[in-house]
């Protein structure tokens, strides 16, 4: 797969077969990503890859929190509000899978399991956690987001599936605990890694893009 073909294919994928990835594939990927550019060369990112029962211990204590609705309070702090262009295509969003899952918009239940799933880590095998040190500016964003990308194209790459998600950091304390994760470090995003279940009616719908012509000046 080139990587044009790697960037046209992936997708967020939302539900996962139970099998683990091997390790040595987790490693290339990782290895591969570490490729990615960044400011000075300052390699920002620190990875910690979470699977096996510390992941499960992790996934049942992140659905105690959402059964009891903790509020999610990441590291890097979620937005108060959107400029209404970028709020319309989140509800739009919205409205289009819901509506390709078959869920009316007055069905709560249904909703509500359905954000469930980002508290089950979308049932993935593995959980990859990108932090950086508190200290570094925001600018170092920017470079983990390289490093998050072309570590999803390494994933596709190599057969396997990914989302990126912020609800995977929603209670950075839980993660801090269980893998051991200094309080020096920021827990920036929380990336589902595995095999998808392609059968499975989450992963037939496929977010829409903007036209190009929509954002491209050529000047």
């Amino acid at each position: 797969m080139n990587v044009l073909e790697a960037l046209k294919n992936r997708h967020s994928t939302r539900v996962y077969k139970p099998d683990p990835v091997a390790p040595e594939v987790i490693r290339e990927i990782v290895e591969a990503a570490n490729r990615a550019p960044s400011w000075a060369n300052t390699q920002p990112w620190e990875v910690y890859v979470a699977g096996g029962a510390t992941l499960d211990n992790l996934r049942k204590r992140y659905l105690e929190n959402f059964q009891k609705e903790v509020p999610p309070h990441p590291d890097i702090a979620l937005p108060t509000s959107w400029p209404e262009v970028h709020q319309e295509r989140m509800f739009q969003l919205g409205a289009k899978r819901f509506a390709a899952l078959g869920i009316a918009r007055d069905d709560q239940e249904a909703r509500r399991k359905t954000t469930e799933m980002n508290f089950n880590f979308f049932g993935a095998p593995h959980v990859v956690f990108l932090c950086m040190d508190r200290n570094l500016s925001p600018w170092s964003l920017f470079d983990l987001g390289s490093f998050a990308m072309s570590l999803m194209l390494a994933a596709q790459h190599k057969g396997l599936n990914t989302i990126p998600a912020v609800m995977l950091v929603a209670y950075p304390e839980l993660i801090r605990e269980e893998l051991k994760i200094p309080e020096n470090l920021s827990i920036v995003i929380g990336i589902a890694l595995g095999y998808g279940d392609q059968e499975n009616i989450h992963n037939h719908f496929v977010t829409p893009r903007r036209n190009i012509d929509e954002f491209l000046k050529l000047v």
